[in-house]
């Protein structure tokens, strides 16, 4: 998104305009929304959106732009009640919401660097040195042993902690169950007793089933199980964790403060994973995150994409983030791919710097508007 900021008096001046690049991940092509601010003086705010849709750019240029071009880039959340108003008879959730965020995420990108500060000093600085990262890429396959010897590998790199993504749901009865428990079984052998393991079932299970799996995996000492349900399956959401031992985690397809606010006080989850380029941008996600610390919940993001890094680097109530380790076949790494200079991660730990703004740039071999 084109856009100039004029550091003398802080306006957005002249037009904003939208690229977007197809990139290829998990075998089909998705787009990756990238929305830029330039400012008079030559630096550069962005804010990316993923698996999202070229729409996007008409949302942004039709309705967003004309609200922030004149104003000051620093009137956050007077720019964010104003988008998130003028567009609520379009949509409260999804596009529209991916929109405003990747608007609100570069208006802090270009926030951090006229100040001269990485973006999480504007939240609330530095919480600790480093933050404990989980390797999430244990996807299920035919042949286990291959998840397995990456989850020994995991351990070996130094995580100390990791997630796997189930296989099977109800269309698969109880074979498929059987081959759910084989493969937690199969990677807390590996693991050993030491080190967490995440589960996730990506909205692919039914209350029903759910009630029928947790007990099956819960001899095996599971940290959570991430998504069972639908997003909309409050009511589910609220019955499965009042029956479950096993903590529930969600919220990575929920959006703005109004959303979480029915996630949490209806009891539907014990983890919330809000997503900041989804959810409304670093200006929604502070008080989600404050919600959730108000109810005594813990939040840890989804995707270790470098706005969500800021978020949890800046708050006490956000204990880890994820990490998508690269095997060439997972496709979990698209958006890393959009920028250089993200933060390094060793012996299971993220490393974040100081550099202003998101610390990042735009990757010039992928991103070519």
């Amino acid at each position: 998104m084109d856009a100039l900021y004029e550091a003398g008096d802080r306006q957005l001046v002249g037009a904003m305009g939208l690229f977007n690049k197809p990139i290829s991940a998990a075998g089909e092509d998705i787009f990756a929304i990238v929305v830029r601010l330039t400012a008079e003086n030559g630096m550069c705010g962005i804010g990316i959106v993923g698996l999202g849709s070229e729409a996007l750019a008409s949302i942004v240029e039709t309705r967003l732009a004309p609200l922030v071009i004149g104003r000051s880039a620093f009137d956050v959340e007077l720019l964010w009640e104003m988008m998130f108003r003028s567009t609520i008879n379009i949509g409260r959730k999804g596009l529209v919401l991916e929109a405003i965020s990747g608007v609100d995420i570069a208006l802090w990108d270009i926030m951090g660097k006229v100040t001269g500060r990485p973006v999480f000093d504007l939240m609330g600085g530095r919480t600790r040195e480093r933050i404990r990262a989980y390797a999430s890429a244990g996807y299920a396959m035919e042949d286990l042993d291959q998840v397995v010897e990456m989850a020994r590998g995991y351990r070996q790199a130094g995580f100390t902690a990791m997630k796997m993504r189930f296989g099977w749901g109800p269309r698969d009865g109880r074979a498929g169950m059987r081959r759910n428990v084989e493969m937690v079984r199969r990677l807390r052998d590996a693991i050993g007793d030491d080190m967490e393991l995440m589960t996730d079932a990506y909205m692919g299970w039914t209350v029903q089933y759910a009630m029928e799996m947790l007990p099956l995996i819960e001899p095996y000492d599971i940290a959570w199980v991430e998504e069972p349900l639908i997003p909309e399956d409050y009511d589910g959401y609220a019955r499965l964790r009042a029956a479950s031992r096993i903590a529930i985690a969600g919220g990575e397809h929920e959006f703005t403060r109004y959303g979480f606010k029915q996630l949490i006080t209806q009891g539907c989850v014990d983890i919330v994973q809000l997503d900041v380029n989804r959810c409304g941008g670093f200006t929604e996600a502070r008080k989600i995150v404050a919600l959730a610390q108000a109810h005594n919940l813990p939040a840890v993001p989804h995707a270790p994409d470098i706005h969500n890094v800021h978020l949890v680097m800046s708050s006490i109530n956000m204990p880890l983030i994820e990490h998508f380790p690269y095997h060439g076949r997972d496709g979990d790494t698209f958006l890393g791919e959009l920028v250089t200079g993200a933060p390094e991660v060793r012996d299971g730990y993220m490393y974040v710097g100081d550099k202003p703004g998101l610390g990042v740039e735009l990757n010039p071999s992928i991103v070519t508007a």
